[in-house]
């Protein structure tokens, strides 16, 4: 069950997008009746808000199968995309799963999508559950990645395992899973690089962590998520298909669903990937991250109750 606080803060969170598509509803409504020129109007929104062509086109024509020359209150048409949507992607809406100790989790993302800070996130998150948490810097060439994640560590009460800077990632990771084993730690979180401007090295260096990891632990990672920033819009598209080449990405997290008005990227991912997003991030606090409810997005989308 998710708790009210929760579903204020994703409210809250997304109030940037769905007051751009209310206040844009409302002008669209001229008439009480649904015509052309409304449905190719709200087309337009829900493509702006980039939900991209294919979902936006999907949720029209349903529309005006259902609806089109009948009287119709704006109230009506955002609940009734707002279930749409929550149909769409409810079935990515997939809670992250702990079935072994200690569980190991590769976090990938490009430099600036809020990787770090997602993975301390998740850490106080595990913390507060009763979990005990290990984390590993494994981008050991950003200068300010370990730094930054110490000062997580530190918040969230979690021991850090790092290297010298310009270390091997994989004998870090290595290192990590060794304690994680040895202590019986519940989950190990593994930061990762994310240089996309040579992917031949990305590729490499993440494939060489994976297959060290994998001598002490044939089953890790038991988790490889993908972390995108929701204000790229569109190019988040570009970045899971680029990771998708490196890595086996078993679920994604967007972040930022607070800074954009276009938080309908997800909807286009969750459609055009079939790929779990378990956690959902839309503020800057430690705890405006948590799991992704398809129904309370959806809602707030659309400013609904």
């Amino acid at each position: 069950m998710v708790d009210m606080s929760w579903l204020e803060r994703i409210k809250k969170g997304l109030s940037k997008t769905s007051g751009n598509i209310t206040s844009s509803i409302t002008s669209i409504f001229t008439t009480k009746k649904l015509d052309d020129r409304t449905l190719e109007e709200l087309e337009e929104l829900l493509i702006m808000s980039d939900m991209g062509v294919k979902v936006a086109s999907s949720l029209i024509q349903s529309l005006k199968k259902d609806k089109f020359q009948k009287d119709i209150t704006e109230e009506e048409v955002k609940t009734y995309l707002a279930d749409k949507i929550a149909n769409i992607v409810s079935p990515f809406a997939k809670e992250l799963k702990f079935t072994c100790k200690p569980q190991v989790i590769l976090v990938c993302g490009v430099n600036g999508s809020g990787k770090t800070t997602t993975i301390g996130k998740i850490a106080n998150k595990l913390k507060n559950e009763g979990k005990t948490v290990l984390l590993a810097a494994c981008d050991t060439f950003r200068a300010a990645a370990d730094l930054q994640l110490k000062v997580w560590a530190e918040r969230a009460g979690c021991e850090l395992i790092q290297g010298e800077p310009g270390a091997d990632p994989a004998s870090v990771a290595y290192k990590a899973l060794e304690k994680a084993t040895t202590e019986q730690i519940d989950v190990l979180l593994i930061d990762t690089a994310g240089r996309l401007q040579n992917k031949k090295n990305l590729m490499e260096e993440l494939a060489k962590i994976i297959k060290v990891i994998k001598k002490l632990n044939p089953e890790a990672p038991h988790d490889t998520l993908l972390v995108l920033d929701a204000c790229v819009g569109q190019n988040a598209i570009s970045q899971v298909e680029i990771f998708k080449e490196i890595v086996n990405i078993t679920g994604l997290i967007v972040t930022k669903l607070d800074g954009t008005a276009k938080a309908g990227i997800l909807v286009a991912i969750a459609q055009k990937f079939s790929t779990p997003v378990h956690l959902i991030g839309v503020g800057e606090k430690i705890e405006d991250l948590d799991q992704f409810d398809a129904k309370a997005f959806s809602k707030s989308l659309f400013g609904l109750e």
